[in-house]
């Protein structure tokens, strides 16, 4: 048990698999209580709570919400802090590429699902802790952005894309307003990883393509995203507000 953790309790969103589990089972290893969210994935977010239950100590309870819809991230919000009392890490992981479809044959109620999906569920969820987290006058939030914020996505994901870029921006906007109340803000990218997410969306002959433009040679594992996420809500980063952390394999270097 890491003692600067402990009784320190962390949620994370879109946990059922990929980036989110492996972010789940690296917070319950460093000693936090984790709260598991998914969406339709029951199965997924039963998985994640097992390996955490196989750890020493390991804590967490599961939780299930459509966090695009309002009611739902409130209703969540307030079952884990009826749970926990508390909460002290929001990582913000939840979302999807939805479908890949060329802006020109976008419906209008996809390009709005993708937003909702991948910037309303930040919105809504930080909102609904924020009140909990600027009464205890402490807290971390992480958004999990992506690389294609940055440089405009793969084929068929500008809507994605451009929604990760608002998440992005987003960060900067919460720092700026949280840190007087003691949270922190920051951002992750993170560049082709193997996760079930290019598992449903990509070929395997994009993915060769994207690992050929990767100069680390390889995609990305989810636990190191997951670290990077450790660290991030860390003290040792006590004095890193607002800044978008690349994990990409040096596919984009600034």
């Amino acid at each position: 048990m890491n003692r600067a953790v402990e009784g320190k309790v962390a949620v994370v969103t879109g946990a059922s698999s990929g980036i989110g589990r492996a972010t789940v089972v690296e917070l319950a290893r460093r000693g936090y209580a984790v709260a598991i969210h998914y969406c339709s994935n029951e199965q997924g977010g039963r998985e994640t709570l097992a390996q955490v239950r196989a750890l020493e100590n390991g804590k967490a309870r599961v939780y299930s919400a459509d966090l695009a819809i309002p009611s739902e991230a409130s209703q969540m919000a307030g079952d884990v802090l009826a749970d926990f009392g508390r909460v002290d890490v929001l990582v913000n992981n939840a979302g999807g590429l939805i479908q890949r479809k060329p802006l020109a044959e976008m419906e209008f109620d996809l390009w709005r699902r993708v937003f909702a999906v991948n910037l309303d569920s930040v919105f809504l969820v930080t909102r609904a802790f924020l009140p909990v987290m600027a009464k205890q006058r402490s807290g971390v939030i992480v958004n999990v952005a992506s690389v294609a914020g940055r440089n405009g996505g793969g084929p068929g994901a500008a809507a994605y894309s451009t929604s990760k870029g608002a998440v992005i921006t987003l960060t900067k906007g919460m720092a700026k307003e949280f840190i007087n109340h003691g949270i922190r803000v920051n951002c992750v990218n993170p560049g082709v990883i193997d996760t079930p997410f290019h598992q449903r969306f990509s070929t395997p002959e994009m993915i060769a393509r994207f690992v050929s433009q990767i100069p680390q040679g390889r995609t990305g594992a989810s636990e190191e995203v997951a670290s990077v996420i450790a660290f991030l809500v860390s003290d040792e980063s006590s004095h890193i507000v607002g800044e978008s952390i690349e994990v990409n394999g040096g596919i984009l270097m600034d």
